[in-house]
Protein backbone atom coordinates (compact mmCIF):
# COMPACT_ATOMS: atom_id res chain seq x y z
CA UNK A 1 0.00 0.00 0.00
CA UNK A 2 2.66 2.17 0.81
CA UNK A 3 4.62 2.12 -2.40
CA UNK A 4 1.30 2.03 -4.68
CA UNK A 5 0.99 5.81 -2.17
CA UNK A 6 4.65 6.68 -2.54
CA UNK A 7 4.77 10.39 -3.19
CA UNK A 8 7.34 9.59 -5.27
CA UNK A 9 4.73 8.05 -7.71
CA UNK A 10 1.85 10.02 -7.03
CA UNK A 11 2.51 13.54 -5.71
CA UNK A 12 -0.38 14.82 -7.98
CA UNK A 13 -2.65 12.88 -5.30
CA UNK A 14 -1.43 14.88 -2.74
CA UNK A 15 -1.91 18.10 -4.38
CA UNK A 16 -5.40 16.84 -5.01
CA UNK A 17 -5.61 16.63 -1.39
CA UNK A 18 -4.37 19.92 -0.45
CA UNK A 19 -6.38 21.49 -3.36
CA UNK A 20 -9.44 19.85 -2.16
CA UNK A 21 -8.48 21.07 2.39
CA UNK A 22 -8.16 24.92 0.70
CA UNK A 23 -11.44 24.80 -1.10
CA UNK A 24 -12.94 23.47 1.52
CA UNK A 25 -11.95 26.28 4.09
CA UNK A 26 -12.35 28.99 1.10
CA UNK A 27 -15.69 27.96 -0.60
CA UNK A 28 -17.24 25.51 1.98
CA UNK A 29 -20.58 25.75 0.36
CA UNK A 30 -20.27 24.96 -2.49
CA UNK A 31 -16.97 23.09 -3.26
CA UNK A 32 -17.78 20.32 -0.71
CA UNK A 33 -20.63 19.44 -2.80
CA UNK A 34 -21.26 16.31 -5.15
CA UNK A 35 -22.38 18.84 -7.65
CA UNK A 36 -18.60 19.81 -7.57
CA UNK A 37 -16.84 16.30 -8.61
CA UNK A 38 -19.74 15.83 -11.40
CA UNK A 39 -18.46 19.42 -12.36
CA UNK A 40 -14.79 18.66 -12.54
CA UNK A 41 -15.06 15.29 -14.33
CA UNK A 42 -17.61 16.56 -16.78
CA UNK A 43 -15.89 19.37 -17.72
CA UNK A 44 -12.67 18.69 -18.13
CA UNK A 45 -13.49 15.45 -20.02
CA UNK A 46 -12.55 16.91 -23.54
CA UNK A 47 -9.40 17.92 -21.87
CA UNK A 48 -8.85 14.24 -20.72
CA UNK A 49 -9.17 12.85 -24.09
CA UNK A 50 -7.11 15.59 -25.57
CA UNK A 51 -4.65 14.86 -23.04
CA UNK A 52 -5.08 11.25 -24.23
CA UNK A 53 -4.27 11.88 -27.70
CA UNK A 54 -0.58 12.57 -26.83
CA UNK A 55 0.29 10.15 -24.52
CA UNK A 56 1.51 7.38 -27.27
CA UNK A 57 3.69 10.12 -29.00
CA UNK A 58 5.12 11.25 -26.26
CA UNK A 59 5.76 8.53 -25.12
CA UNK A 60 7.93 7.51 -28.16
CA UNK A 61 9.35 11.09 -28.14
CA UNK A 62 7.03 12.69 -30.64
CA UNK A 63 5.26 15.64 -30.32
CA UNK A 64 2.06 16.18 -31.90
CA UNK A 65 1.62 20.08 -31.89
CA UNK A 66 -1.60 19.62 -34.71
CA UNK A 67 -3.86 17.91 -32.33
CA UNK A 68 -5.65 21.07 -31.30
CA UNK A 69 -6.06 21.63 -34.87
CA UNK A 70 -7.05 18.32 -35.41
CA UNK A 71 -10.09 18.70 -32.78
CA UNK A 72 -11.17 21.76 -34.69
CA UNK A 73 -11.26 20.14 -38.28
CA UNK A 74 -12.90 16.87 -36.97
CA UNK A 75 -15.66 19.01 -35.29
CA UNK A 76 -16.36 21.13 -38.34
CA UNK A 77 -16.18 18.31 -40.44
CA UNK A 78 -18.92 16.29 -38.76
CA UNK A 79 -21.08 19.46 -38.09
CA UNK A 80 -20.77 20.26 -42.06
CA UNK A 81 -21.82 17.16 -43.24
CA UNK A 82 -24.85 16.71 -40.62
CA UNK A 83 -26.08 20.25 -41.05
CA UNK A 84 -25.07 21.15 -44.59
CA UNK A 85 -25.19 17.55 -46.23
CA UNK A 86 -27.75 15.49 -44.61
CA UNK A 87 -25.63 12.62 -43.82
CA UNK A 88 -26.30 10.11 -40.73
CA UNK A 89 -24.76 10.89 -37.73
CA UNK A 90 -23.03 8.15 -37.47
CA UNK A 91 -21.37 8.28 -41.34
CA UNK A 92 -20.42 11.72 -40.48
CA UNK A 93 -18.74 11.16 -37.20
CA UNK A 94 -16.93 8.31 -39.49
CA UNK A 95 -15.60 10.86 -41.97
CA UNK A 96 -14.54 12.77 -39.59
CA UNK A 97 -12.22 10.65 -38.10
CA UNK A 98 -11.18 9.59 -41.50
CA UNK A 99 -10.01 12.95 -41.86
CA UNK A 100 -8.35 13.25 -38.75
CA UNK A 101 -6.45 10.06 -39.65
CA UNK A 102 -5.35 11.52 -43.00
CA UNK A 103 -4.28 14.29 -40.72
CA UNK A 104 -2.06 11.39 -39.06
CA UNK A 105 -0.84 10.12 -42.12
CA UNK A 106 0.58 13.64 -43.02
CA UNK A 107 2.06 14.27 -39.84
CA UNK A 108 3.90 10.71 -39.93
CA UNK A 109 4.75 11.72 -43.35
CA UNK A 110 6.54 15.01 -42.78
CA UNK A 111 8.49 13.67 -39.22
CA UNK A 112 9.02 10.07 -40.07
CA UNK A 113 9.71 9.99 -44.04
CA UNK A 114 10.92 13.93 -44.51
CA UNK A 115 12.93 13.72 -40.74
CA UNK A 116 11.72 17.68 -39.98
CA UNK A 117 11.43 17.67 -36.47
CA UNK A 118 8.43 16.90 -34.94
CA UNK A 119 7.64 19.43 -33.12
CA UNK A 120 8.22 22.45 -35.72
CA UNK A 121 6.52 20.19 -38.78
CA UNK A 122 3.34 19.64 -36.52
CA UNK A 123 3.17 23.33 -35.96
CA UNK A 124 3.36 23.84 -39.42
CA UNK A 125 0.85 21.07 -40.02
CA UNK A 126 -2.00 22.54 -37.64
CA UNK A 127 -1.09 26.29 -39.21
CA UNK A 128 -2.23 24.64 -42.43
CA UNK A 129 -5.31 22.62 -40.57
CA UNK A 130 -6.51 26.71 -39.68
CA UNK A 131 -5.73 27.74 -42.56
CA UNK A 132 -8.33 25.42 -44.29
CA UNK A 133 -10.87 25.46 -41.89
CA UNK A 134 -11.29 29.25 -41.95
CA UNK A 135 -10.83 29.01 -46.02
CA UNK A 136 -13.73 26.36 -45.61
CA UNK A 137 -15.63 28.08 -42.87
CA UNK A 138 -14.70 31.71 -42.97
CA UNK A 139 -14.54 31.92 -39.87
CA UNK A 140 -18.41 31.24 -38.92
CA UNK A 141 -19.42 28.30 -36.79
CA UNK A 142 -21.51 25.99 -38.42
CA UNK A 143 -25.00 26.10 -36.49
CA UNK A 144 -27.98 23.96 -37.25
CA UNK A 145 -30.62 22.15 -35.45
CA UNK A 146 -29.75 18.83 -36.78
CA UNK A 147 -26.95 19.01 -34.60
CA UNK A 148 -29.31 18.74 -31.71
CA UNK A 149 -30.61 15.74 -30.91
CA UNK A 150 -28.57 12.11 -32.34
CA UNK A 151 -25.56 14.28 -32.62
CA UNK A 152 -25.54 16.40 -29.32
CA UNK A 153 -26.24 13.36 -27.09
CA UNK A 154 -22.76 11.65 -28.09
CA UNK A 155 -21.06 14.99 -25.80
CA UNK A 156 -24.30 16.02 -23.89
CA UNK A 157 -25.95 12.54 -22.01
CA UNK A 158 -26.20 12.11 -18.88
CA UNK A 159 -25.27 8.54 -17.18
CA UNK A 160 -25.31 8.10 -13.38
CA UNK A 161 -24.81 12.63 -13.36
CA UNK A 162 -21.76 11.90 -15.64
CA UNK A 163 -22.22 12.97 -19.27
CA UNK A 164 -20.72 10.25 -21.86
CA UNK A 165 -17.32 11.85 -22.59
CA UNK A 166 -16.12 10.95 -18.88
CA UNK A 167 -16.87 7.41 -20.08
CA UNK A 168 -15.10 8.22 -22.94
CA UNK A 169 -11.72 8.93 -21.34
CA UNK A 170 -12.03 6.25 -19.07
CA UNK A 171 -12.67 3.61 -21.91
CA UNK A 172 -9.72 4.90 -24.09
CA UNK A 173 -7.23 5.61 -20.83
CA UNK A 174 -8.02 1.67 -20.05
CA UNK A 175 -7.28 0.57 -23.77
CA UNK A 176 -3.74 3.14 -23.88
CA UNK A 177 -2.82 1.85 -19.90
CA UNK A 178 -3.28 -2.53 -21.01
CA UNK A 179 -1.23 -1.21 -24.35
CA UNK A 180 1.44 0.77 -23.18
CA UNK A 181 2.21 -1.61 -19.87
CA UNK A 182 0.95 -4.97 -20.93
CA UNK A 183 1.93 -5.80 -24.32
CA UNK A 184 5.46 -5.97 -26.10
CA UNK A 185 4.30 -3.00 -28.12
CA UNK A 186 4.11 -1.11 -25.38
CA UNK A 187 7.55 -1.78 -24.06
CA UNK A 188 8.72 -1.43 -27.93
CA UNK A 189 6.91 2.09 -27.66
CA UNK A 190 8.75 3.44 -24.47
CA UNK A 191 12.23 1.64 -25.10
CA UNK A 192 11.93 3.86 -28.61
CA UNK A 193 11.46 7.15 -26.28
CA UNK A 194 13.92 6.06 -23.91
CA UNK A 195 16.52 5.92 -26.68
CA UNK A 196 15.61 5.53 -30.09
CA UNK A 197 19.11 4.33 -31.31
CA UNK A 198 19.67 1.60 -29.15
CA UNK A 199 16.24 0.43 -29.71
CA UNK A 200 16.55 0.61 -33.51
CA UNK A 201 19.97 -1.46 -32.81
CA UNK A 202 18.58 -4.22 -30.92
CA UNK A 203 15.24 -4.55 -33.71
CA UNK A 204 12.96 -2.54 -32.75
CA UNK A 205 11.53 -0.70 -36.14
CA UNK A 206 11.60 2.59 -34.47
CA UNK A 207 10.20 4.62 -37.24
CA UNK A 208 7.17 2.30 -37.67
CA UNK A 209 6.16 2.98 -34.04
CA UNK A 210 6.52 6.91 -34.66
CA UNK A 211 4.69 6.59 -37.44
CA UNK A 212 2.05 4.68 -35.69
CA UNK A 213 1.90 6.96 -32.77
CA UNK A 214 1.23 10.13 -34.84
CA UNK A 215 -1.58 7.66 -36.39
CA UNK A 216 -3.12 6.85 -33.13
CA UNK A 217 -2.92 10.97 -31.89
CA UNK A 218 -4.54 11.97 -34.81
CA UNK A 219 -7.51 9.62 -34.63
CA UNK A 220 -7.64 10.34 -30.81
CA UNK A 221 -7.84 14.16 -31.26
CA UNK A 222 -10.40 13.84 -33.92
CA UNK A 223 -12.63 11.95 -31.92
CA UNK A 224 -12.14 14.71 -29.15
CA UNK A 225 -13.11 17.71 -31.90
CA UNK A 226 -16.63 15.28 -32.66
CA UNK A 227 -17.19 15.04 -28.79
CA UNK A 228 -16.64 18.61 -28.57
CA UNK A 229 -18.43 19.87 -31.42
CA UNK A 230 -21.62 17.65 -29.90
CA UNK A 231 -20.94 18.82 -26.29
CA UNK A 232 -21.24 22.80 -28.14
CA UNK A 233 -23.55 21.92 -30.53
CA UNK A 234 -22.12 23.43 -33.19
CA UNK A 235 -19.10 22.88 -35.73
CA UNK A 236 -16.85 25.64 -34.53
CA UNK A 237 -13.58 26.52 -36.55
CA UNK A 238 -11.26 27.45 -33.73
CA UNK A 239 -12.79 24.96 -30.64
CA UNK A 240 -10.02 22.84 -30.18
CA UNK A 241 -7.36 25.73 -29.87
CA UNK A 242 -7.80 26.80 -25.96
CA UNK A 243 -6.98 22.93 -25.27
CA UNK A 244 -3.64 22.86 -26.80
CA UNK A 245 -1.90 24.03 -23.39
CA UNK A 246 -3.91 22.54 -20.72
CA UNK A 247 -3.94 18.83 -22.77
CA UNK A 248 0.18 19.30 -22.67
CA UNK A 249 -0.26 20.37 -18.71
CA UNK A 250 -1.86 17.38 -18.20
CA UNK A 251 0.37 15.25 -20.44
CA UNK A 252 3.48 16.17 -18.38
CA UNK A 253 1.79 16.20 -14.76
CA UNK A 254 0.64 12.93 -15.91
CA UNK A 255 4.80 11.92 -17.01
CA UNK A 256 5.64 12.14 -13.05
CA UNK A 257 2.35 10.19 -11.59
CA UNK A 258 2.09 6.18 -11.45
CA UNK A 259 5.20 5.85 -13.64
CA UNK A 260 7.51 8.87 -13.05
CA UNK A 261 10.02 9.58 -15.89
CA UNK A 262 7.34 7.85 -18.68
CA UNK A 263 3.92 9.21 -19.87
CA UNK A 264 1.07 7.11 -19.08
CA UNK A 265 -2.80 7.00 -19.20
CA UNK A 266 -3.40 6.64 -15.58
CA UNK A 267 -1.39 9.47 -14.45
CA UNK A 268 -2.68 11.59 -17.57
CA UNK A 269 -6.07 11.30 -15.64
CA UNK A 270 -4.98 12.31 -12.78
CA UNK A 271 -3.47 15.14 -13.70
CA UNK A 272 -6.67 15.90 -15.54
CA UNK A 273 -8.03 15.70 -12.44
CA UNK A 274 -5.87 17.44 -10.45
CA UNK A 275 -5.61 20.43 -12.68
CA UNK A 276 -9.74 20.60 -13.37
CA UNK A 277 -10.39 20.46 -9.19
CA UNK A 278 -8.20 23.79 -8.67
CA UNK A 279 -9.91 25.47 -11.97
CA UNK A 280 -13.23 24.56 -10.94
CA UNK A 281 -12.38 25.26 -7.02
CA UNK A 282 -11.18 28.94 -8.19
CA UNK A 283 -14.12 29.64 -10.71
CA UNK A 284 -16.41 28.49 -7.63
CA UNK A 285 -14.28 31.45 -5.20
CA UNK A 286 -14.59 33.55 -8.23
CA UNK A 287 -11.53 34.16 -8.59
CA UNK A 288 -10.04 36.39 -11.50
CA UNK A 289 -9.56 34.57 -14.84
CA UNK A 290 -5.69 34.49 -15.07
CA UNK A 291 -5.78 33.23 -11.57
CA UNK A 292 -6.37 29.53 -13.84
CA UNK A 293 -3.35 30.02 -16.10
CA UNK A 294 -1.22 31.05 -13.23
CA UNK A 295 -2.57 27.71 -10.92
CA UNK A 296 -1.95 25.38 -13.71
CA UNK A 297 1.74 26.48 -13.97
CA UNK A 298 2.36 26.10 -10.35
CA UNK A 299 1.15 22.48 -9.98
CA UNK A 300 3.62 22.00 -12.71
CA UNK A 301 6.12 23.40 -10.90
CA UNK A 302 5.29 21.87 -7.66
CA UNK A 303 4.22 18.63 -9.18
CA UNK A 304 8.07 18.24 -10.82
CA UNK A 305 9.58 19.38 -7.66
CA UNK A 306 8.11 17.33 -5.13
CA UNK A 307 8.79 14.10 -7.82
CA UNK A 308 12.26 15.61 -8.02
CA UNK A 309 13.10 15.78 -4.09
CA UNK A 310 11.30 12.43 -3.37
CA UNK A 311 14.03 10.55 -5.82
CA UNK A 312 17.08 12.14 -4.24
CA UNK A 313 19.35 10.31 -1.83
CA UNK A 314 17.97 11.14 1.63
CA UNK A 315 21.35 11.25 3.32
CA UNK A 316 24.77 12.76 1.68
CA UNK A 317 26.18 10.02 -0.46
CA UNK A 318 23.76 7.26 0.03
CA UNK A 319 23.50 7.10 -3.95
CA UNK A 320 27.33 6.79 -3.97
CA UNK A 321 28.09 4.74 -1.38
CA UNK A 322 24.38 1.85 -2.26
CA UNK A 323 26.21 1.88 -5.62
CA UNK A 324 29.62 1.01 -4.14
CA UNK A 325 27.98 -1.77 -1.78
CA UNK A 326 26.56 -3.30 -4.81
CA UNK A 327 29.38 -3.53 -6.93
Amino acid sequence: MWRTLDPRKVSALYVLLVIVVIFSIWVPDTFLQVATVRQVLNSNAVIGLAALSLAIPLAARVFDLSFAFTMSLSGVTAAHFIADKDWPVWLAVGAALLVALLVGVINAVVVVIMRVDSMIGTLATGSIIQAFITYVTNELPITNAKLFGTFSDIGQKDIGGFILPVYYVLAIAAVTWFVMEHTPLGRRIYATGFNMEAARLTGIKTKRIQFCSLLASAVVAGWAGVVLAAVLGTGSPTAGTPYLLPAFAAAFLGATQIKPGRFNARGTVLGVVTLGAGITGLSLATAPTWAANMFTGIVLIAALATTTVQRKPKTPGAGWRSRLRRS
